[in-house]
Formats: structure tokens, sequence, C-alpha cells
């Protein structure tokens, strides 16, 4: 069972899910995708890139440059239920 932080929103963990399946994308790229895969899925491209960046200072994604984000082992852990969101603290 998945531990999230009170910080973390409903997308976040789309978010997560997504680039885990998919692999890195720009926010852009994650918007767009998602809104393909559900009516729920939709999000601004501004508001994924914010998401991107709160996630990337607890340490769940990484930014690997020119706006192209992966998720870290601690956000395949996070999604696998072996780590409490709580417990990450801002970068």
């Amino acid at each position: 069972m998945r531990k999230p932080a009170e910080w973390m929103v409903y997308a976040d963990e789309r978010i997560l899910e997504f680039l885990s399946e998919y692999g890195n994308h720009q926010p852009a790229q994650i918007a767009d995708r998602m809104s393909e895969l559900g009516e729920s899925l939709q999000y601004h491209r501004k508001y994924v890139g914010k998401r991107c960046r709160i996630l990337t200072q607890y340490g769940l994604l990484e930014n690997l440059g020119n706006g192209v984000y992966a998720i870290t082992e601690s956000g395949e852990e996070y999604l696998d239920g072996e780590l409490d969101a709580q417990t990450l603290h801002r970068v």
C-alpha cells in the first residue's frame, strides 16, 4: 500500500506511474500522452511541470536536462509501497 505525504496531490502518483511505465518525458509530453489515456488524466502542461519540479525536490523524480524527467529509485520504491513519502524532505 502506498503511503503518500501531505504535500502530494492525486496527479503526483499518475505522473510517477506514467514515467515508470513509459520512460523519460518532458512535462508537455506527459500531459499530452496522459490525456490520450483517459479523461480523468487531463492536466495542463504547466501544472505537470510544476508537479515534476516538486517531485524532483523530494527525490522521486530526476531532471535529466532539457526539461526531461525520469523516475528515481525512490520513486519506484514509493510506487511499490516500499517508501513512506512522509519521510522525504525537500532538497
